[in-house]
């Protein structure tokens, strides 16, 4: 299975828990992350492209297999910060 998912990656959980809110009431997920991510991928709206089984670190991994197409997850911890993840592709 390959996921392609886009992220925000922000250091403060109360932050990533208010992005996951704003993200889920309709707020434009690309634009969020593009003001508020500190990770590189933000100049791609957190676009990270596809990747399969082990190219993520566990947690991250974990909740894409979890989410719908489109869906939002809720904070997810990993040693690089806390991430809200967008899941926009899945492939078998």
């Amino acid at each position: 299975m390959q996921y392609r998912a886009s992220h925000i990656l922000v250091k403060d959980r109360t932050l990533a828990q208010d992005l996951v809110r704003r993200a889920k009431q309709g707020a434009d997920f690309a634009s969020l992350a593009r003001e508020n991510s500190t990770c590189p991928s933000k100049a791609q709206g957190g676009d990270l492209g596809w990747s399969g089984p082990g190219q993520m670190v566990q947690p991250f991994e974990y909740a894409c297999k979890n989410l719908g197409v489109r869906s939002i997850s809720d904070v997810v911890q990993t040693q690089f910060g806390y991430h809200v993840i967008q899941l926009t592709g899945k492939n078998d």
